[in-house]
């Protein structure tokens, strides 16, 4: 009996352990914290070593990428089933007035956004962006200033192009490959002023995969760098919930990939646009002010993308996991590649 009492015990445990990982992503998913952007509360050298690579993917990673690609083909199961139809009509229905002024509410937030960047002032594009050049202000205030007519929109792109260029210039190629959003929203407004499509891509779509690379690439770093985040865990020390703070950040990273690649895959992009919009909106009540005008950019598009009806396709379900997976590894290896080529740093 004690025999069979301790097999009862340790196959148990077993099963704990292998629920583990999806109960954690679970969690995650309910964590807006981890959705914060470390760059603007915390130090950080982007020229340091990053996380050797065999380091980084031991250990939960791959389990915890098995459990994510295993969603994906979930979702997209359901995203082709008689379920599927019915949700993508809810949001149709409960989308609609975003839909019909998806131009309006980028011009808008857009507007209010680089409105507050030229009222603070020393400001770049985000937070951590900084300058002492005073006439970059004014030119942020053009910018908002464009976005009252549709005539001088691509006036305003050309501007967020400007900037973009000055922040890589005072900050790094690799910094800014942080923010290709911006120059996503930049080819929308100069799309949408001009009346052209970016080789048939529509303009939403650019915005769209540029937002889908920024969080992919974001997600990178969760890895590559977990310790840039301890600060925040002191400071929040509920946000990891009782878990390890490295394991907390790889499963953070995880999620985030997997969301943000099913932000550029367009069946299940008004899904991912959805959950994402909710982790960031929810972010701001935790970090504030910052927080609130940092991700302001990246909400609207989310906002633009969970009202697209223009998204509704159909692909086997096998296809998403699989090129999530090609995904990662894409995404890992330019991260570490770009990095030892502009710093020297090892990648192995």
């Amino acid at each position: 009996m004690a025999g069979t009492q301790c097999r009862r015990t340790i196959m148990r445990r077993r099963r704990n352990r292998a629920f583990f990982p999806l109960v954690l992503l679970g969690v995650i998913l309910g964590s807006s914290d981890a959705f914060a952007h470390v760059k603007w509360f915390c130090p950080y050298n982007v020229s340091e070593q990053p996380m050797l690579l065999g380091q980084m993917i031991g250990g939960a990673f791959g389990i915890l990428v098995l459990l994510a690609l295993i969603i994906l083909f979930a979702a997209s199961l359901i995203d082709v089933s008689p379920i599927g139809d019915t949700l993508h009509r809810a949001i149709d229905w409960v989308s609609g007035p975003i839909r019909s002024n998806t131009e309006l509410l980028l011009r808008a937030v857009y507007g209010a956004f680089f409105i507050a960047l030229w009222a603070i002032g020393g400001i770049i594009l985000t937070p951590e962006l900084t300058t002492t050049a005073t006439w970059i202000s004014w030119l942020q205030l053009s910018i908002a200033a464009g976005m009252l007519s549709r005539s001088t929109l691509p006036f305003s792109g050309l501007g967020m192009v400007v900037l973009f260029g000055i922040a890589m210039f005072s900050y790094g190629l690799f910094h800014l490959l942080d923010y290709p959003i911006f120059l996503g929203a930049a080819t929308y407004f100069i799309l949408v002023g001009t009346g052209r499509s970016l080789f048939g891509v529509r303009p939403l779509d650019v915005a769209r995969y540029a937002t889908a690379v920024t969080l992919m690439w974001a997600s990178i770093e969760k890895w590559a760098y977990p310790q840039w985040s301890y600060p925040i865990f002191i400071a929040h020390p509920t946000m990891t919930l009782g878990f390890d703070a490295a394991f907390y950040m790889t499963a953070a990273g995880v999620v985030e990939f997997a969301l943000a690649f099913a932000l550029g895959w367009a069946p299940l992009a008004r899904a991912a646009a959805l959950v994402l919009c909710g982790m960031f909106v929810s972010a701001i009540v935790e970090f504030g002010k910052i927080d609130a005008i940092g991700h302001a950019p990246i909400i609207a598009i989310l906002l633009a993308v969970f009202a697209d009806g223009g998204l509704r396709t159909r692909r086997s379900p096998v296809i998403a996991p699989a090129w999530c997976a090609v995904a990662i590894a894409g995404f890992i290896a330019a991260y570490y590649i770009v990095h030892a080529l502009l710093f020297g740093t090892a990648i192995v």
